[in-house]
């Protein structure tokens, strides 16, 4: 092929070219297909000067706007997730060890002038809040032990005392509670899903010290002075750690040795002023460990 013939049909290839982008640039934006049998449709004016530049302006508004819209919908789930428990993540929750689901322990206030139990100037010890108010409530779905209201809240002696097993043990307890001046008996009890059934009483007295001279002579560290009903023979729980109760109480807890009928008892004993404290669990099979341990605390920290 000659060089004037390359010449001439790059010429021709050129012209095209320039008449095809021409022909496009006449074209509207968005062409609608031909009607039918009608007349063909006639090419939009090219736009005015501007209209690409708001174009272009409105896309990129368009994507601003997304990225804010994602970066907030991002702040918000690290601010749902930060905000949440632990537990109520799907597969980040945290294996149970126990415990119960107690509802938030608060103390009852004070009578306007009087000191705590354990204040400089309370020599007696005496607590002066209502010792109802000093129960341990229930943890969250547990059934109520509706037999130890008692009437108005005070529970009678013998109701107490029927926690003992030997009848010449009742009757000998129920002589020394009198001789020591017994004031009342605050009682609550529940049992939990697993079964575990709770009694804690608050026997109040007039001082500290006789609270002192009872809580010897009743919770030795060598095991209870008196067995529970059903119960064969309780040791000291060696195992109950040393800062499971408020340290102005003293505690002596016991647990049944094996080996042990149907079910296990766990006790413990709690000297707090002028409150000695009687806690009681038991279960079929064995009672745990961990929640009698948080029992005690709990109870320990409402009377510290």
């Amino acid at each position: 092929m000659s060089e004037q013939t390359e010449q001439t049909e790059q010429t021709e290839q050129t012209e095209q070219t320039e008449q095809t982008e021409q022909g496009l640039a006449l074209l509207p934006e968005a062409a609608a297909p031909p009607l039918p049998d009608g007349p063909p449709l006639q090419a939009e004016p090219p736009a005015p000067a501007g209209r690409k530049d708001r174009r272009v302006l409105r896309a990129v508004l368009r994507w601003t706007a997304a990225v804010t819209v994602f970066a907030a919908a991002g702040a918000g789930t690290a601010y749902g997730i930060t905000g949440m428990e632990r537990t109520d993540l799907p597969g980040l929750s945290t294996r149970s060890d126990g415990r119960w689901d107690y509802p938030t322990i608060v103390k009852p206030p004070l009578p306007s002038g009087s000191p705590g139990p354990f204040d400089e100037g309370n020599t007696a010890g005496a607590h002066y809040a209502d010792l109802r108010a000093l129960l341990l409530p229930e943890p969250r779905g547990a059934v109520d032990d509706k037999k130890l209201h008692g009437t108005d809240g005070w529970l009678e002696t013998k109701d107490f005392l029927a926690e003992y097993a030997q009848k010449e043990t009742r009757d000998t307890l129920r002589q020394t509670l009198v001789d020591d001046g017994l004031r009342h008996i605050a009682a609550r009890g529940w049992t939990t899903e697993d079964g575990t059934r709770t009694r804690v009483y608050l026997l109040q007295f007039s001082t500290a010290t006789v609270v002192d001279g009872l809580f010897t002579s009743e919770a030795p560290p060598d095991g209870p002075a008196e067995q529970l009903r059903g119960t064969i023979t309780s040791e000291f729980d060696k195992d109950f750690p040393t800062d499971a109760h408020d340290y102005n109480v003293d505690y002596s807890v016991y647990v049944e040795s094996t080996p042990y009928g149907a079910e296990q008892d766990r006790q413990a004993y709690l000297s707090a002023g002028d409150v000695l404290a009687v806690i009681v669990q038991s279960r079929k099979g064995s009672a745990k460990p961990v929640p009698f341990r948080q029992t005690v605390a709990l109870q320990s920290q409402l009377l510290g």
